[in-house]
């Protein structure tokens, strides 16, 4: 559905207190899709996303490998420099709703790889940037301001979160500057 259409259907709401708050409590990085293979969320993240394969050394070692990250506009040629990042971070998850999460909801919002960039692989230094902060208060640069702002809406809207009125606000703002920009998404239950 186009972008505009979509971000009215996020409940407005107030952010919740983030007192209680702590990375700890969204357990992330688990054992991933194949607990099997050695590798976890992350790196599963990071090899689905290498644009050229890294070699998979023992214990899910990277070597090699070239990525694109989409905020900044970089290739990158070594899986160290990169961080994932969740689309809506977790804190602002976390102020837009998951506080009343269970603990295994929120280790599943912290590991989804269900839906195409929930998860996504960037430079260390424009994930750290953004750190948790929403699109009222930070924005990758401009050539992937659209795509940006589509997949934080689906993210949002996919695990049923909240925008304050700020962040509704910079999403309008992006919605009349993307006209084309379409969002695609799948309800958590």
């Amino acid at each position: 559905m186009p972008l505009f259409q979509a971000l009215a259907w996020i409940e407005e709401a107030p952010e919740g207190p983030r007192d209680d708050y702590s990375r700890a409590q969204c357990k992330h990085w688990n054992k991933g899709l194949n607990p099997n293979d050695g590798c976890d969320t992350r790196k599963e993240v990071i090899l689905a996303e290498a644009l050229e394969a890294p070699a998979v050394g023992p214990k899910c070692a990277l070597m090699g490998g070239r990525w694109w990250s989409e905020y900044d506009q970089t290739w990158i040629t070594s899986a160290s420099s990169l961080d994932v990042g969740h689309m809506v971070p977790l804190a602002e998850a976390w102020d837009s709703g998951a506080a009343a999460w269970t603990a295994a909801r929120c280790e599943a919002y912290a590991n989804d790889q269900g839906a195409p960039n929930s998860l996504i692989a960037v430079s260390g230094s424009s994930n750290r940037s953004e750190a948790d902060k929403d699109p009222a208060d930070w924005l990758p640069i401009p050539a992937d301001r659209c795509k940006y702002a589509a997949d934080w809406v689906a993210d949002k809207l996919g695990w049923n979160l909240a925008s304050d009125v700020g962040e509704r606000d910079a999403l309008t703002r992006l919605a009349e500057a993307c006209p084309a920009a379409t969002v695609i998404y799948e309800q958590v239950p």
